[in-house]
């Protein structure tokens, strides 16, 4: 059993050295917020972007940095899964994007609010948040046809914006059909069409007119064109 005087020792001591490490990580961690924080890249458009997140009171369906509401999709890592284009186009008509899909309204934002917008999701998608929030598994160790195995073998603007609705080898979504085999069911010509602007196909047609450059949609055709079933030649 400790004396008095030895106990007295043990309790300033140990408060001494717990209130040390105590100063130390926290010296530690204000060290690490500028990098951790993305703050060299706080530009005034981010600065907007934020302000206007906060007056259009996009918390109070969305979630962003572990924080706000589970009503909408999840937006801290949404400029790298969804790419810039996207984005404004949600932004710009969100109706337009899913057809009688989406509940997210139609706030009139101009073109200047949408690039503010913009910058600041890629600002928060550019934090280091210690691996928060996991990125999705989009690689495929197989897929049913034998077709692309891997996402990282995919255009990027195919992972964007084409796995969002269509899925590929099992993956990705349930909106508009899936896409192994689409090189078999339609040829180039009609692929090009149908990217360029759907409803000119089909005019029922529930899929919008993305965004698209001619470089994106020849990269889409080259690749879709070739997804073909296991043994198909065409």
């Amino acid at each position: 059993m400790l004396s008095k005087s030895a106990a007295r020792r043990f309790f300033v001591v140990g408060t001494a050295l717990s209130f040390g490490a105590f100063a130390l990580l926290t010296l530690d961690t204000l060290s690490r917020i500028p990098a951790q924080t993305n703050q060299a890249a706080m530009s005034e458009s981010v600065v907007r972007g934020k302000h206007l997140w906060d007056r259009s009171n996009c918390m109070g369906c969305h979630t962003i940095l572990g924080e706000g509401a589970y009503y909408a999709p999840e937006l801290t890592q949404v400029y790298s899964r969804r790419g810039p284009a996207f984005i404004a186009a949600m932004l710009r008509d969100p109706e337009s994007m899913y057809p009688g899909r989406r509940r997210m309204q139609k706030y009139g934002f101009d073109e200047a609010q949408i690039a503010d917008l913009v910058a600041f999701l890629q600002w928060i998608g550019g934090m280091d948040l210690n691996g928060f929030p996991p990125k999705p598994d989009l690689l495929q160790t197989a897929t049913p046809s034998g077709q692309v195995a891997e996402a990282s073998d995919r255009p990027l603007v195919f992972n964007q914006m084409c796995i969002a609705c269509h899925a590929l080898g099992g993956q990705g979504g349930l909106v508009g059909p899936a896409l192994d085999g689409v090189g078999d069911r339609l040829d180039a010509a009609t692929i090009r069409m149908r990217l360029v602007d759907p409803k000119s196909v089909k005019p029922d047609a529930l899929m919008p007119k993305l965004p698209l450059s001619d470089a994106d949609i020849a990269e889409l055709v080259a690749f879709l064109s070739k997804l073909q079933a296991k043994g198909s030649s065409k």
